[in-house]
C-alpha cells in the first residue's frame, strides 16, 4: 500500500486506496465511482479485480506476488505499463491527487476529490496542530487501515522523516500492538476510538505496566470517543491523547483537542468537546436557513479553509447540497461555546422527531455509556404510532445487561424525558464498518427487519 501510494502520486496519477476488508461488490462499486483505469492488488483479491473489470475500462492490473515481492507482473492479458523510472510528474496545486471515498456508514460511499495543494495544506496543518515536535527520531505505529486516516497520517509522518512500523498480521492483536510500542519505542499512532479502547484494555490486563515512556501522541478521530473511554485511556497511557474531528471531505482537519486539554478532571477539560478550529480553518454553526447562530445555539456545522476538498467526483447533486455561500456543509449538528470549542450532538441524518421534538442520538449514547457494564451503544429512531418516532437503544454489554427501567432511572437525571429510550435491545456486538465505526444504518435496517436480541 505504501509503495503504491508514493508511486501513484509521483506519476501524477490519482490514488484511490481501498480497505482490504472490502467485499467484492464494494470494490466493484468503488472503482466504478472513480472510473479507475488501473488496479494494483495482491493475488488474494483476483475476484475483486474480476468484478471491478465488469464495471470499468481498466487497462492494467498489476499483481504483486509473494514469489517475487515488489515485482509487478501484467495480469489477465492486459497491456504492460509505459512508466519511465525516476520521472516525477509536473502537477498543479489544484490537480487531483486522491479520490478519498467517504466511509459509507449512512449510505453508498462518494468520491471526494483531494488535490495536491489541499493535501500539502493538510500535512502542514497536522504537523502544526497534532504533533508539532515530530522529527526523524520518531517512530509511528500503523494500526488503522492505510486506505483512509492512517494513510494521511503516513504522509504526515513521512514529511518529518518519522519511520512507520507496520503490524505483522491482518488482524489487530492489542497485546501485540502494545509489545511493539515498547520494542520499537513508538512515539505516535493514529487510531479510531474503538482501537484506543482495545489497547487500553490490553494495558489493563498486561500485569506489570509496560514501559511506554517513548509514547507522546495517541491521535484519535473518525468517530466520537466517549468520556468513560477517554478516562480509561488517560489512566493507561498518561497525557498523550490528541483528538481531531473532520470528515473525508476535509481530510480530518476541522478541529483539534490537544494533549494539554485532555484531563481526568472534568473541571479542567472541555468534556464532550472535539476541540477548537484548526490552523487556517474556520467553523460556523448555522440554522436550517443558513444564518450564523450565536454560541450555545445548536445547528449544522459549516467549515471553510485550505483543507476543504474540491468537490465530489461526477456528482453535481451532492456538490450542490454540500456547498453554500463559500462554506462546506458537514451534515454534523452541534454548537460552539463562548470560547470557540465545538460540541457535536449528531448527524442531521441521525436526527429523529419524537412528539414534535428534535432528538440527536449522540448525547443519549454518551449518557448510556456511563452506565456500568455497557460497552457499546447505538440509538436510533423507529416509527411509533403515538409519538411519530421513539428512541431505541441497542447495546453490547460486559456482564449482565440492565433492564429498561433500570437504564431509564439512571438516565432521568441526565436527559430530558423526551430523549429517554423507549426500548432497550441487547446484542453481543454492534456492527461496524471496516474502519471501526458503528454503522448506524445497519443497526436501523436490522431493527426494521425485526431482528431479535442475541443475549
Amino acid at each position: 500500500m505504501i509503495a503504491a501510494m508514493w508511486a501513484v502520486l509521483r506519476l501524477g496519477a490519482v490514488l484511490t486506496p481501498l480497505n482490504f476488508r472490502s467485499a467484492v461488490d464494494e470494490v466493484a462499486f468503488a472503482v466504478s465511482q472513480v472510473r479507475a483505469r488501473a488496479m494494483i492488488l495482491d493475488p488474494a483479491f483476483e475476484p475483486h479485480a474480476t468484478a471491478a473489470q465488469s464495471k470499468i475500462d481498466a487497462r492494467l492490473v498489476l499483481l504483486y506476488t509473494e514469489e517475487a515481492p515488489g515485482s509487478p507482473v501484467a495480469h489477465m492479458g492486459l497491456v504492460e505499463p509505459a512508466i519511465s523510472p525516476g520521472v516525477i510528474a509536473d502537477v498543479e496545486r489544484d490537480s487531483p491527487a486522491w479520490y478519498f471515498l467517504t466511509s459509507g456508514s449512512t449510505g453508498r460511499p462518494k468520491a471526494a476529490i483531494l488535490t495536491h495543494g489541499q493535501m500539502a495544506f493538510v500535512v502542514n496543518n497536522h504537523l502544526a496542530d497534532l504533533m508539532p515536535d515530530l522529527s526523524e527520531k520518531d517512530r509511528a505505529l500503523v494500526i488503522a487501515p492505510l486506505s483512509h486516516g492512517a494513510g494521511v497520517h503516513h504522509l504526515v509522518t513521512s514529511a518529518r522523516g518519522c519511520a512507520s512500523v507496520l503490524l505483522p498480521g491482518q488482524r489487530l492483536d492489542p497485546a501485540e500492538a502494545i509489545d511493539m510500542m515498547v520494542e520499537f519505542e513508538i512515539s505516535n499512532a493514529f487510531l479510531v476510538p474503538t482501537i484506543v479502547r482495545a489497547l487500553t484494555e490490553a494495558v489493563s490486563v498486561a500485569g506489570p505496566p509496560p514501559d511506554l515512556g517513548s509514547l507522546r501522541y495517541l491521535i484519535y478521530a473518525g468517530a466520537p470517543m466517549y468520556r468513560e473511554d477517554q478516562r480509561a485511556a488517560l489512566r493507561a497511557f498518561g497525557p498523550v491523547l490528541v483528538q481531531y474531528y473532520g470528515l473525508a471531505e476535509v481530510t480530518g482537519a476541522i478541529t483539534v483537542l490537544p494533549r494539554h486539554l485532555h484531563d481526568l478532571d472534568d473541571a479542567r477539560m472541555p468534556v464532550g468537546s472535539c476541540g477548537y478550529a484548526r490552523t487556517g480553518m474556520q467553523i460556523s454553526v448555522r440554522s436550517q436557513q443558513g444564518c450564523a447562530l450565536e454560541p450555545l445555539q445548536t445547528g449544522e456545522v459549516w467549515v471553510r479553509g485550505g483543507a476543504v476538498f474540491a468537490g465530489y467526483l461526477a456528482n453535481d447533486a451532492a456538490n450542490a447540497a454540500a456547498f453554500e455561500q463559500g462554506w462546506f456543509r458537514t451534515g454534523d449538528v452541534g454548537h460552539l461555546d463562548e470560547n470557540g470549542f465545538l460540541y457535536l450532538t449528531g448527524r442531521l441524518s441521525d436526527m429523529f422527531i419524537s412528539g414534535g421534538s428534535n432528538v440527536y442520538p449522540r448525547e443519549i449514547e454518551e449518557a448510556i455509556l456511563a452506565y456500568p457494564g455497557i460497552r457499546e451503544v447505538c440509538v436510533v429512531g423507529l416509527p411509533d404510532d403515538k409519538w411519530g418516532e421513539v428512541g431505541v437503544a441497542v447495546v453490547a454489554c460486559d456482564g449482565s445487561p440492565p433492564h429498561l427501567d433500570e437504564l431509564v432511572g439512571f438516565l432521568e437525571p441526565r436527559l430530558a424525558r423526551y430523549k429517554l429510550p423507549r426500548r432497550l435491545i441487547v446484542w453481543d456486538e454492534l456492527p461496524k464498518s471496516a474502519y471501526g465505526k458503528i454503522t448506524k444504518s445497519a443497526v436501523k435496517a436490522s431493527l426494521l427487519a425485526g431482528r431479535t436480541p442475541r443475549c
